[in-house]
């Protein structure tokens, strides 16, 4: 099986701070490193590295080509990333608190220029069973779903960065929705209904480090799996990395319990290291950490 991502390509400029500015604040940064990183690309390299085959559909400025690169390094199948001459790469500022915890500042870029024409090329190559992903820093995740279902692909929706429109649009077409909890919350005040009333089968909110928890909304049961103790150094992409891990689980055949607590491992292990997509852990690195 295969998994097609719609996913963001960023250009990420990491900045550690001795901890996040406030309004009207200014801070020397005491480091600076520039990577790979956007929800999408997080995610195709996390599902990458734990054992997926992957296709990326998504589009990349002109000053982007060594991103896509980057991706085909790490195993990612990038035939159907797009290079558009008019547009910027999308990039993130981030700052890196000594806590572990980040801000970010977002410019979508070309991220937000992607044609239905290109969805469509893509996944006319999608096979039924297969998995289709989408996050909300790109355009085109409604056409994207729609096609997906009509193909017999399994559609999973990571509901960040939070959007109230686009998630009540996608619920219909969703077969396992992931999110953290401050975006359920934010969800379930929008939609004035509770997470198990949205249609939806299979949800996973994360909790940080409370673990996440798993609502199988076809049979009514609601299950938690704690988090794994580490030291946080940086939080960017742990959710990245554990929604990878358990997409990526999930294409493999895995069980839900199963595929989470392979993706809580991965969570836990990506939190301490400092970078994103160029750090996301693989499998080896998994065995060799024994995390539990």
């Amino acid at each position: 099986m295969a998994v097609w991502n719609l996913g963001s390509i960023n250009v990420d400029n990491v900045y550690r701070v001795p901890h996040l500015p406030t309004a009207g604040e200014t801070l020397s940064a005491k480091n600076y490193s520039q990577g790979l990183g956007g929800k999408g690309a997080n995610m195709s390299v996390a599902m990458s590295r734990a054992a997926a085959r992957v296709v990326h559909i998504g589009a990349a400025g002109k000053n982007g080509t060594w991103a896509v690169e980057r991706l085909l390094e790490y195993g990612v199948d990038t035939r159907h990333i797009s290079l558009l001459a008019d547009q910027a790469t999308g990039h993130a500022n981030i700052s890196v608190a000594e806590d572990g915890e980040n801000q970010i500042v977002l410019f979508p870029g070309a991220n937000r220029a992607i044609t239905d024409d290109m969805i469509g090329a893509a996944l006319s190559d999608a096979a039924a069973g297969d998995i289709l992903v989408m996050q909300n820093e790109t355009n085109g995740q409604l056409q994207a779903a729609k096609m997906a279902k009509q193909l017999g692909l399994r559609v999973v929706y990571a509901a960040a960065p939070f959007d109230p429109d686009a998630v009540a649009q996608l619920m219909p077409f969703t077969d396992l929705l992931v999110l953290n909890a401050v975006e359920a919350e934010q969800l379930v005040g929008a939609l004035k209904q509770e997470l198990t009333e949205l249609g939806v089968d299979s949800i996973v909110v994360t909790l940080g480090g409370d673990g996440c928890k798993w609502l199988d909304v076809s049979s009514g049961t609601e299950t938690h799996l704690p988090a794994i103790p580490v030291i946080p150094i940086d939080t960017t992409g742990a959710g990245d990395t554990f929604t990878g891990y358990l997409v990526a689980g999930l294409d493999r055949g895995m069980p839900m319990l199963q595929a989470l607590g392979l993706a809580t491992q991965a969570g836990a292990l990506m939190v301490t290291r400092m970078g994103t997509a160029d750090v996301i852990p693989d499998l080896k690195d998994i065995e060799d950490a024994r995390l539990a």
